[in-house]
């Protein structure tokens, strides 16, 4: 009987072509087809994780069953669990009367020899025994036509080899999928990284470590929903498409409705709609988001992202600053879990280590800005001679010089630049100019009740205390559409049902945002947003 060899497309001495590896697999599907078995299998009860099978073998039952010998006495029962696993075909060896085959699902990793450990939070890949004089119906020819990469469905025994793999010893193996492509690098992994975004339903499979990634960003979403939902907020949905383009100074995509026969911009942030619920007598609410906004793709920004954005009446920054410190506290302490560690806070993050188990650092803007820049902020021509010195644009394109607090704005890129990466740190008391939806302090009204939370070189919260006089809120709408430029205006309008809903009375309250991405990018060491986002937007080849 023939059996298909791979060799790697582009590997030295490659002797056939991409297309011929398709062209023998498939070959050996309608092999597969002629035996009277599916290619594509059907419903399957009982499967259950590699992870799971490995956690029922039973040593005392296998070491019985091999005290009792090839012939058992009589009344002998067979205690061995048996388990119904499924998998990806990543190793294959066939030794005539018996196949050994490994394979993988999403609770497993690399285990053969050569390679490294298994990511953490996932097993090793199960090891399945075909042998001829054990495994009913076609199960053994059919072992003899697999390819790596096809899915399969195997049943039988737990049992340790004599090289102590814990193994199944099939007693029936069934198609679940036919892989008619070239598994990637003969399993070894995606080196390509473009390939890996690309093609992410080759990258989970062939990189286990990227399958620990994105499983682990499932927990802890689940681990954020349960912390807020234990402190009483409610999770909401709002619009997505909205009519107007609201919430934060962000350039939205625009699309149009036939059948009203209206522009209308996809959702840059819920704010605008979580706080019209305040309004309206929910007293703590939020929505895990997807946001859109039309500007840079780079290392720590995606068109289309993820954010947790919440509200609390009644609270203010202060409020929001100890849940956010709680909430990055837990999903740490969930990450560690995972990773084997629990309680040890301590997370590397690239060349860096993140101590979520310490106390967050704070520094007011203020404070931050005279020391990376030498003056105060407050200070005009101290700030607009650092900016001379720094060769930043002092005018605009129509020659009028910029305002104080643009060169302030400016400047202040270099002070974010100046915060320890290692150290979580809060950048408290915004200019007020500068927030036109927060609620300026009443012992200093240039300052407004904002902070930002500055780890690993990122920004990944943003909290206010929320404006809620409907007076004042209009005027720095009016003010703020004012200074916009002729092309910010043709999506930019005044939201006057906003301002009509804050006239009915909004309470006091705190008001929160994360980025969901950038925050996984910290706590599961990914450099690259798209390495937490499992189809990041690429440009098309």
């Amino acid at each position: 009987m023939s059996q298909t060899h791979e060799v790697n497309p582009g590997a030295p001495g490659e002797a056939e072509s991409p297309h011929r590896l398709e062209q023998q697999r498939r070959e050996n599907r309608s092999a597969i087809a002629a035996m009277g078995v599916d290619p594509y299998g059907g419903r399957t009860e009982g499967v259950i994780s590699i992870a799971e099978a490995r956690a029922r073998f039973d040593p005392e039952a296998d070491a019985a069953h091999n005290a009792a010998g090839k012939a058992p006495p009589p009344g002998y029962a067979d205690r061995r669990p048996v388990a119904t696993v499924a998998g990806r075909v990543v190793l294959k060896r066939d030794g005539g009367k018996l196949v050994w085959m490994q394979l993988r699902d999403h609770t497993s990793g690399p285990q053969a020899e050569g390679e490294a450990a298994p990511p953490q939070g996932l097993v090793k890949d199960l090891q399945i025994a075909v042998s001829k004089a054990d495994c009913a119906g076609p199960g053994f020819e059919l072992a003899k036509y697999l390819d790596l990469g096809d899915v399969v469905v195997a049943r039988g025994p737990l049992m340790r080899t004599k090289t102590g793999e814990i193994t199944v010893w099939a007693s029936s193996l069934t198609m679940a999928a036919k892989s008619l492509a070239p598994p990637p690098e003969k399993f070894k992994g995606l080196s390509d990284v473009e390939i890996r975004y690309r093609k992410r339903y080759m990258d989970l499979y062939a990189n286990p470590e990227g399958m620990a990634v994105f499983m682990l960003r499932a927990r802890l979403a689940s681990v954020i929903r349960a912390f807020l939902e234990r402190r009483g907020f409610v999770e909401v949905e709002t619009p997505t498409l909205q009519i107007q383009a609201g919430g934060a100074a962000a350039r939205p995509f625009v699309t149009h409705m036939n059948a009203l026969d209206i522009d209308l911009f996809m959702r840059v942030a819920p704010e605008l709609y979580l706080k019209r619920l305040l309004v309206g007598g929910m007293p703590r609410v939020f929505e895990w988001s997807r946001n859109f906004r039309n500007e840079g793709v780079d290392r720590s920004h995606n068109p289309e992202f993820s954010m947790i954005e919440l509200y609390e009446a009644f609270g203010d920054y202060g409020t929001m600053r100890e849940l956010t410190e709680s909430l990055f506290r837990a999903c740490a302490g969930e990450v560690a879990s995972a990773r084997g560690a629990p309680g040890d806070l301590r997370l590397p993050y690239g060349e860096i280590v993140i101590d979520f188990g310490r106390p967050f650092a704070a520094v007011t803007y203020a404070e931050l800005f005279e020391r990376a820049i030498g003056c105060s902020m407050h200070d005009q021509p101290a700030v607009r001679a650092a900016a001379e010195k720094r060769r930043l644009k002092l005018k605009t394109d129509k020659g009028v010089s910029l305002d104080h607090l643009l060169l302030v704005q400016e400047l202040f890129d270099e002070a974010e630049a100046s915060i320890d990466p290692s150290v979580p740190t809060f950048v408290l008391d915004y200019p007020a100019a500068l927030c036109p939806l927060t609620r300026p302090k009443a012992s200093d009204p240039r300052v407004a009740e904002r902070f930002e939370l500055f780890v690993g070189g990122m920004e990944l919260a943003n909290a206010y205390t929320e404006l809620n006089d409907p007076d004042v809120q209009e005027a720095k709408f009016r003010e703020q559409l004012a200074g916009l430029d002729d092309e910010e205006a043709t999506f930019r309008t005044f939201d006057a049902d906003f301002v009509e809903a804050l006239k009915v009375g909004m309470p006091p309250a705190g008001g929160l945002g994360i980025g969901i991405d950038r925050m996984m990018m910290v706590l599961l060491n990914q450099r690259s947003i798209r390495d937490v986002i499992l189809f990041p937007l690429m440009r098309p080849l």
